[in-house]
Order: C-alpha cells, then sequence, then structure tokens
C-alpha cells in the first residue's frame, strides 16, 4: 500500500470511535423512507465539522443532502452513496446504518490527501432506497452526470463483488364495482374482489411464458368487508422484475393488460398505478468492481474469500449506474450466515463486529477512490468500460 493510502486509513481509524457512535445511534433509532430526519441531521452534521460545504434539501426531498469538498487542484468527480433509511418494524435489518458510514467515513479519509491528488469528493445522502428511493429523481435530474465514479458498499455476511440487479416496477391495480347483499340481491352486485383473484390467476398462468429470471409476486392490499356483502372495491399490488428496463416495460405492460382483462370481465372500474418508484437495473463496471476487490485484499482480506457477485433484488443505484460508471460491493460484517432484512441480521448488524466490518468498507471504498484518482488510466478504463455497456 501506498504512504498515501496508510494516511487516509489513519485518519479513518482517528474517527473511527466517532464513527461508531453515529452509525450505532441510527440503529437505534430506525426511520422509514423519506422520514430520516435523526439520521438525515447526524450526518449533516458530522460532513459540515469535516469540512464539506452541505447542500440540503435536494429536489425537494427533506431528508436528502449533498455534501462536497472540492480540492485546490481539478481532478475526478467522486460520489460516494450514503443510505439511511429503515424497514417498516424490524427496523435497520439491512444495514443501512452502517452504508451511510463506510460512505461518509471514506469521504473524510479521502478528503485528507485530495487537496494534493486534486478533484472532487460529493457525499449523496439518498433517502428510501426500499421504497421511493431517491437516487432514481437524483439521476433524472443528472446529479451524476458530472461524476466520474459512484460507489459504496453494502453489509452482508460475506464479502461479494457488485453485482446485478433486476429493474422492478411497483403497480397497484384498483378495482370498483358495484356493493349488493350476496344472499339476498347477487345479480345487482359488481364484485371487485372477483377482479383482483382474475387478475391473479391471470398473471399465474402468464408465468408460464416468462424467462427464469422473471419475477412477479403481489398481494390482496384490500379485499372487501364483510362475507356477506360483495365487495365493491378490492386492491392488490404486485412487483414486476426483470433483468433489463427494456425487458420489463413489456413484461409491466402485460401484466396491466391482464388486469384490464379482469375488469372487463367481471364489470369492474379499474384504475391503475405505482405505489412506489421504479428502478433500473444494476450495470456493474468490472474494472472499477475489480479495483475495490484489490483494494479488499490490500486490507487483508484473502482473494479466495470474496466471492463473485449475486443479484440481490432491486436497488436504486441502478439508475445511478446508467449514468455514470458504479459499484455496489458487500461487506461481511456478521460472522453467521443470516439474509439480509431479518431480526437476526438486524441485531448482529449493532454489534462491536459489525462496527468493525463497517470501518474496513469504509477503508475499502476510501482506497478504491485513491486508485481512480491517482491512476488515469484506470479512470479511463472504467470510462471506456461504462460507454460500452450502457451504448
Amino acid at each position: 500500500m501506498t504512504p498515501d493510502k496508510n494516511r487516509i486509513f489513519n485518519v479513518i481509524d482517528q474517527y473511527a470511535s466517532r464513527f461508531k457512535d453515529i452509525s450505532s445511534y441510527i440503529g437505534a433509532h430506525p426511520e422509514l423512507g423519506n422520514e430520516e430526519y435523526l439520521a438525515s441531521a447526524r450526518l449533516k452534521e458530522e460532513l459540515s465539522y469535516h469540512g464539506f460545504e452541505v447542500q440540503a434539501p435536494v429536489l425537494g426531498l427533506e431528508t436528502a443532502f449533498i455534501g462536497t469538498y472540492t480540492a485546490s487542484k481539478p481532478g475526478p468527480t467522486i460520489a460516494l452513496l450514503c443510505e439511511y433509511d429503515a424497514l417498516p418494524e424490524i427496523g435497520h435489518a439491512c444495514g443501512h446504518h452502517l452504508i451511510c458510514m463506510m460512505s461518509l467515513g471514506a469521504a473524510v479519509g479521502l478528503k485528507a490527501v485530495l487537496d494534493e491528488l486534486g478533484g472532487t469528493i460529493k457525499v449523496f445522502g439518498t433517502p428510501a432506497e426500499e421504497t421511493r428511493g431517491a437516487k432514481v429523481p437524483m439521476a433524472e435530474a443528472g446529479l451524476f452526470d458530472t461524476c466520474d465514479v459512484a460507489l459504496m458498499a453494502h453489509p452482508f455476511y460475506a464479502y461479494e463483488k457488485s453485482g446485478s440487479s433486476l429493474a422492478i416496477d411497483a403497480v397497484q391495480f384498483e378495482f370498483h364495482g358495484k356493493a349488493s347483499h350476496a344472499a339476498a340481491s347477487p345479480h345487482e352486485g359488481i364484485n371487485a374482489l372477483d377482479a383482483v383473484i382474475q387478475t391473479f390467476n391471470g398473471i399465474n398462468a402468464y408465468r408460464q411464458q416468462v424467462k427464469s429470471s422473471v419475477r412477479i409476486h403481489g398481494i390482496i392490499n384490500s379485499g372487501g368487508q364483510a362475507a356477506n356483502i360483495i365487495p365493491d372495491y378490492a386492491s392488490a399490488q404486485f412487483y414486476v422484475r426483470a433483468a433489463t428496463r427494456k425487458e420489463l416495460n413489456v413484461l409491466t405492460e402485460r401484466v396491466i393488460q391482464i388486469a384490464q382483462g379482469a375488469a372487463l370481465q367481471t364489470g369492474c372500474r379499474l384504475v391503475t398505478s405505482n405505489y412506489e418508484t421504479s428502478y433500473d437495473e444494476m450495470v456493474t463496471n468490472e474494472i472499477f468492481s475489480n479495483a475495490f476487490s484489490h483494494n479488499l485484499i490490500e486490507l487483508g482480506i484473502p482473494e479466495e474469500e470474496i466471492i463473485s457477485g449475486n443479484d440481490h433484488g432491486s436497488m436504486d443505484i441502478g439508475n445511478v449506474s446508467l449514468r455514470c460508471p458504479a459499484i455496489h460491493p458487500y461487506i461481511k460484517v456478521v460472522d453467521e450466515v443470516h439474509t439480509l432484512h431479518s431480526i437476526e441480521f438486524r441485531d448482529l448488524a449493532l454489534q462491536e463486529r459489525a462496527l468493525d466490518g463497517m470501518i474496513l468498507g469504509a477503508k475499502a471504498l476510501a482506497g478504491t477512490a485513491f486508485d481512480v484518482i491517482n491512476q488515469p488510466e484506470l479512470l479511463q478504463a472504467i470510462r471506456a468500460e461504462f460507454e460500452q455497456a450502457v451504448r
């Protein structure tokens, strides 16, 4: 490792206890998406403390922010992404209290050498990754178009390379019928629940004709009030996922047509809407990803412990990855195999072992960003791969 990297790592170690305290605070005070007022305040305060200029709110999102530090000489722009929303009922079972401090810690470490290297660090506070991910409107607004790379790391039970994610649409179908007594005058009613059930049946049949990578799954979130009343209102919510946005657009349209057919069959009126934000697929920049893996190895992680990247569902960083080169690797923060979004993972992710993993993740992110700035040929190769992949 170069002396400059050691300086970065020493600064991260210098503030490690401070970073851990903030992460623990956010972990102990879980907030849902776009309601992360406590977390956002703590993160903005910490960025200001370390000399970053903080812009907030962003695009009208109250808990979003951008912390910027620009060196005294020009160079690449590095985007480090923070997530800090929690899940309903089970809190920080996805470890976002660790994600935000990995990125913030990396930014603070990198800042220590940035004036010598040149460039700009932008720390993006991106609310509501689990539902209405702020990275989507940020990407649409062009906020990542001027960034040379974007990176973050996710806590996990293994070291895993940045992989893919599925594009997703969240579609709600609301059927409006006519209430009537189910025994005395069923002929006068229009059954909205029947339309929901027909929609499920149609989608279940459609699954036979889709690729194995496609996911269509849903719930009935309103199905009537009483068994002796023909439901005049019923609704269902579906996630439709596919490998690419282009493929997903076709699939979602087909699912909507199935619901329209169910409405025609039953005589209901259909209202279709998106109940969460649509995400595009993650396109990992492999050269950039390999640079991150190399930094993990430099930090003492055996190469054989770094596994290949997998698909972990859908993420709003997918939209970022189509605007600038991006990676989303996974950092081992627990020693037991527990899935994300579980109570067991949540509890372990609040322990000292997880906080130590967070500090390692911050160092790996900072070291990778350092390489991008310090090695022009690396950034050139990353850019060439990106332009080929998103052409």
